[in-house]
């Protein structure tokens, strides 16, 4: 990726950052349901039933020992993490989610950096990588370089465990644009500042092939309406 494109893509991914600085502290909203994403109780329960089979996937996979978490955020996942980690380094482009994520997960064993993913590589191999609500936000461009990334910080045995959206348009705020495949969306915050972002749907027999094409083997599974998860290992160490 050269020219124009790469320089596009980089100023959308820095819109991006501003973005989720921006929205840093009603960012939890979306996860409880509340504001402009409540769609009413029903909603609620089955939004909330779907995470509990990625939280069941997730402990399944115990012991995780040392654990690389990718785009950490506001700490949804950091403290589950945590509970069945040797350590955890949590990294995030967004300082203001890091210290919302800081001060909601009191376990000692966890370490934060504020780095920008596309631009860093990790000192140390981990037993676990894990990802929740990321890979949705890689540009195309991106994402084989993005899997060189990840397969390079495992340890020889090491897991890949991640957790997305599926293309339902309620999972997004009430007020916001209809979802597509056009890889990007326009965002509203609650002040009516709006952002562009990258926001790619997959479709998750093309997702496992071109995984498997980059030396990944593993499972995708949806939990019903809203989410998919996916367990992954080097398909030559297997």
């Amino acid at each position: 990726m050269t020219g124009k494109t790469e320089k596009d893509t980089r100023s959308l991914l820095n819109e991006q950052i501003d973005y989720y600085r921006a929205r840093a502290d009603e960012y939890d909203e979306w996860h409880l349901r509340a504001g402009r994403y409540d769609r009413g109780p029903e909603h609620r329960q089955q939004w909330l039933e779907e995470l509990e089979m990625v939280r069941t996937a997730l402990d399944g996979m115990n012991p995780l020992g040392r654990v690389l978490e990718l785009a950490c955020g506001t700490g949804l996942w950091t403290g589950e993490l945590a509970k069945g980690a040797t350590t955890v380094t949590a990294v995030d482009a967004v300082p203001e989610t890091i210290e919302i994520n800081r001060a909601k997960t009191t376990n000692q064993c966890v370490e934060y950096q504020v780095v920008d993913i596309f631009d860093w590589k990790p000192r140390e191999k981990y037993d676990l990588i894990f990802f929740g609500f990321w890979l949705s936000h890689v540009p195309p461009d991106f994402f084989e370089s993005f899997w060189e990334l990840v397969g390079s910080s495992l340890n020889p045995n090491g897991r890949v465990f991640f957790v997305d959206s599926l293309l339902t348009q309620l999972s997004a705020a009430c007020d916001h644009p209809t979802l597509d495949h056009s890889g990007t969306v326009e965002r509203k915050l609650n002040d009516g500042r709006q952002f562009r972002i990258v926001k790619r749907f997959y479709d998750l027999d093309n997702l496992e092939k071109r995984l498997e094409d980059l030396g990944w083997s593993g499972s995708i599974k949806k939990t019903g309406e809203f989410f998919f998860y996916g367990a992954m290992i080097r398909s030559e160490i297997r």
